[in-house]
């Protein structure tokens, strides 16, 4: 099979994230006519919310986990299986536990996405295109997040909201079977692997030994940091607009998009600079943390979205910060990529990412509180902080992103120098 089926895997990963973060955000564009439909509180809604969080930050460790033993192409086929299905389930649905069932499957479907893009992005590129495959990658993801909005309006208002649900579903169902057709016998970067490596069986590594590292530590404590940021972006910026910007819904929906979009485009610049930066002979190490540098430093406009005037030129300082957090994002999981490989990759973004889900659980009730009782500025303030807080903590704990050495039994060794 040609060596250009990559581009053709790149292309289909590129689908899984956008539809990941589809399917996810259709639920909050359908659910007051749901709750008209079907009776559903509030406070029922909360733990519907409550219980695909919980799932997904489960599934995350456990799917990364599972994903670095059977492998990119397996593991991520059953995740956008499993989801998609949650998802189509959603147009059957009748009373409240069906809701709360099917979005905890739902969670447990997408809990395995990014671990799963980031092990085939690995399998599939060398460290010279790797940044720029991990940024195509996820860049899927804010591409769905601009086009769920539109979407999912105009399927409900031509089909009814059901099938906002299933049409979706029926199209992860589709991108399965067009996963699981090429084989990926002859990738590029795994016969390089077979040539140099005596033993390609997986290494699976001990759990407890990579919770004791101390750069896995790192890269769990900066994502346990940075994803509330993130989520309030997603989450918040609507009623931030609307209670302090006097915005109407429709007009934040002429503008909210925006943000979303500078976050796709830097998502794939992103990688691209880093990959050039290595291409004109700057180590991994420089190259990655040069750019996750620039990012970090991009996000100190955040306490300025607080203080302008012009609603424009807010969502113009909240662009900088999606591009700011794309550049970052797609170099953070590359530099794991970077340093664990075929061993570890999938866990470790599995671990950080269950570490984000989880402090988004704990902090989302604190980011009310204070809207609620103060205002968005100290949370636009906090937000201008975390990254560069978040660089610092990366220079010290991981000095050198290099590759890891890892003994026939799993064990972490030395890491290998440039």
């Amino acid at each position: 099979m040609s060596p250009k089926i990559r581009w053709y895997i790149l292309a289909l990963v590129f689908l899984a994230t956008g539809l990941n973060f589809l399917d996810r955000q259709v639920l909050s564009m359908t659910i007051i006519k749901i709750q008209e439909e079907l009776q559903i509180s509030d406070v029922e809604y909360g733990w519907v919310n409550t219980g695909f969080l919980i799932s997904y930050a489960l599934m995350f460790t456990v799917g990364g986990r599972l994903i670095d033993k059977v492998g990119g192409k397996l593991g991520l086929g059953l995740s956008v299986g499993l989801w998609s299905v949650a998802s189509a389930l959603h147009g059957i649905m009748s009373n409240f536990y069906h809701l709360l069932g099917f979005r905890f499957l739902l969670g447990m479907g997408e809990g395995g996405c990014f671990p799963g893009a980031a092990k085939t992005v690995y399998e599939w590129f060398d460290k010279k295109e790797r940044a720029l495959a991990n940024g195509v990658a996820i860049g899927g993801a804010a591409i769905g997040a601009v086009i769920a909005p539109p979407l999912t309006i105009l399927i409900s208002g031509q089909y009814g909201w059901r099938w906002a649900f299933i049409i979706p579903g029926i199209i992860g169902v589709v991108w399965v079977i067009a996963w699981v057709i090429p084989s990926w016998k002859k990738s590029l970067h795994a016969v390089s692997q077979r040539a140099t490596k005596k033993d390609t069986s997986p290494l699976q590594v001990p759990m407890l030994q990579l919770l004791k590292n101390r750069t896995v530590q790192a890269f769990i404590l900066i994502r346990f940091l940075l994803d509330p940021v993130f989520y309030f972006l997603m989450f918040w910026v609507p009623k931030y607009l609307n209670q302090e910007r006097d915005l109407s819904f429709e007009r934040i929906g002429e503008l909210f998009w925006i943000p979303f979009l500078a976050l796709g485009l830097s998502n794939i610049l992103g990688g691209w600079c880093s990959d050039k930066l290595v291409s004109r002979n700057l180590t991994i190490n420089a190259a990655r943390k040069w750019v996750m540098g620039f990012a970090a430093a991009l996000t100190l406009v955040a306490p300025f979205i607080s203080t302008v005037s012009s609603v424009e030129v807010a969502i113009l300082l909240m662009s900088l910060m999606m591009l700011a957090h794309g550049f970052w994002i797609t170099n953070y999981i590359t530099a794991i990529t970077d340093i664990f490989g075929k061993y570890a990759t999938s866990t470790v973004v599995g671990l950080s990412g269950t570490a984000g889900a989880v402090s988004g659980m704990i902090l989302n009730p604190v980011i009310g509180w204070v809207a609620q009782n103060h205002s968005y500025g100290p949370l636009w303030l906090v937000s201008g902080i975390m990254y560069p807080l978040a660089f610092v903590i990366l220079m010290v704990f991981v000095p050198k992103i290099t590759s890891m050495e890892f003994a026939a039994n799993g064990q972490m060794g030395h890491v290998r120098n440039e």
